[in-house]
């Protein structure tokens, strides 16, 4: 776009600029001659008028001059200025025997040094200011040694049309200019436009449309990359499927010993009483680790139903309850506080995926962040914000974004002691739901977890 608006406004420049020269150069040469040419008509009629006309000479002798012709019986200077045919000139003087006569203008205003030009006998004209205004002045000898006819033409008009010229030029060139600017944007834009769907399409890929395809497959230019990238990203969406569909399958396979295992467990813990001393420790980390192995897989199904495409099923429903149920239970305890203006709030939303987000941000706040301090919905945002606040450290601001990842833990927090699906699985849930979440500091110490989702009033 920078280079078509250069490009149009050197053009122009340079296209104003010999215009200029060339039409302004014509006009001002016309008009001087047309000046020099009335003013030489109207010496040539004064000169008939005052002497009448011109006698053939043509001396004796050698070095012997005509006689000087002499003025008409009954004929004053000027009777014959005011018999002059009228002309644009703006005055009319007369140098004659020594003497002025002027009907407008004063002989003061003349350059001195052109007057003297032309009582000699040379002809000249020249730009000169009278009264503040630019006139064109034009000396013309009367053909007799002495005298002088002078005429000032106003220039005014020729300078009006030469502004009004030059303007119209400069805006002319402004015009071209942004023509230039608006034809390369549109060009631009043209052009780019494959590559603008190739980035969005992109984009939606790795939000995780995985579906999303190019259309430019028969576009002479950019065909051969739209079809690799199509093939690409199919490629990818059989492998994440393949995969999501092999890790739903351990999953299922994984739930049945995993009961047995956890309900022997149970057996064993309600009996623990019974157990050797040296039996209860391994117990008791044997059982943490059964309850971490029964979160990851009930996170790895969860996982596996988002990628292998299971699009939910949409209800209206209360947000303040349904966050107030599901928080209190994940925390045990009420943490809930809602409100009064989003207690009425309601959404389009998937029940399971909502809830899943709010208990698995709680019990992400009871396990590795020193416990739940307390769940707030209000109205804002897109609608409704909801805040998780826990008494953790906190979470470093370059980890704020990795922890939404898969298998991304926050090290720096003391937060990596999980599996790192369940804030992935909060984040898609979020998404599924039109909403966003981030993570900033809590007032007084630990981590906040905002989500806004476009809720509105029933």
């Amino acid at each position: 776009m920078l280079a078509y608006g250069l490009l149009a406004f050197g053009l122009s420049a340079v296209l104003a600029m010999v215009t200029w020269g060339v039409v302004s150069q014509y006009l001002t040469e016309q008009r001087e001659q047309s000046a020099k040419f009335v003013t030489e008509d109207n010496a040539a009629a004064l000169r008939f008028g005052l002497y009448g006309p011109p006698k053939p000479c043509q001396p004796a002798r050698e070095h012997v001059e005509c006689p000087t012709p002499t003025l008409q019986d009954g004929v004053t200077p000027m009777e014959v200025l005011n018999s002059l045919p009228s002309t644009d000139a703006a005055a009319s003087m007369l140098y004659l025997d020594n003497h002025w006569y002027a009907l407008t203008g004063q002989p003061s205003d003349l350059p001195p040094d052109m007057i003297q030009a032309a009582v000699a006998g040379t002809a000249s004209q020249r730009r000169i200011q009278v009264g503040g205004q630019p006139v064109l002045a034009v000396a013309v000898p009367m053909g007799i040694k002495g005298d002088a006819f002078f005429e000032w033409h106003p220039l005014g008009a020729l300078d009006e049309t030469l502004r009004t010229l030059k303007y119209t030029l400069i805006a002319a060139a402004v015009a071209t200019t942004l023509i230039g600017l608006a034809v390369g944007r549109l060009a631009s834009t043209v052009a780019l436009r494959p590559l603008a769907e190739l980035a969005g399409v992109a984009d939606a890929v790795a939000r995780g449309k995985l579906d999303a395809r190019l259309p430019a497959e028969n576009d002479k230019d950019l065909g051969g990359l739209a079809r690799s990238f199509n093939q690409t990203a199919a490629d990818l969406e059989r492998r994440v499927a393949a995969d999501a569909r092999f890790a739903g399958d351990v999953s299922h396979e994984l739930r049945t010993p995993l009961m047995t295992m956890l309900n022997s467990m149970q057996l064993i813990q309600n009996h623990r009483d019974e157990l050797p001393d040296a039996v209860r420790e391994p117990v008791e980390l044997l059982g943490d680790d059964l309850d971490r192995f029964r979160r990851l897989v009930i996170d790895l199904l969860e996982i596996s139903r988002d990628d292998g495409g299971d699009r939910g099923s949409r209800e209206i429903v209360r947000i303040a309850d349904l966050v107030r149920a599901a928080a209190d239970a994940a925390a045990g305890r009420e943490v809930t506080e809602v409100e009064h203006e989003a207690e009425g709030l309601t959404l389009q939303a998937d029940k399971r995926r909502l809830e899943r987000v709010v208990a698995n941000l709680v019990e992400n706040a009871e396990d590795h962040a020193g416990g739940c301090k307390g769940v707030g919905v209000r109205t804002g945002g897109l609608g409704v914000v909801i805040t998780v606040d826990d008494a953790g450290p906190g979470i470093a601001v370059e980890d704020r974004a990795r922890i939404f990842e898969r298998f991304g833990r926050g090290e720096t927090s003391g937060r990596g002691r999980g599996v790192g699906l369940g804030l992935a699985i909060v984040a898609r849930h979020v998404q599924w739901h039109h909403g966003t979440i981030h993570v900033t500091e809590r007032p007084g110490g630990g981590a906040r977890f905002v989500i806004e989702l476009p809720a509105k009033t029933s």
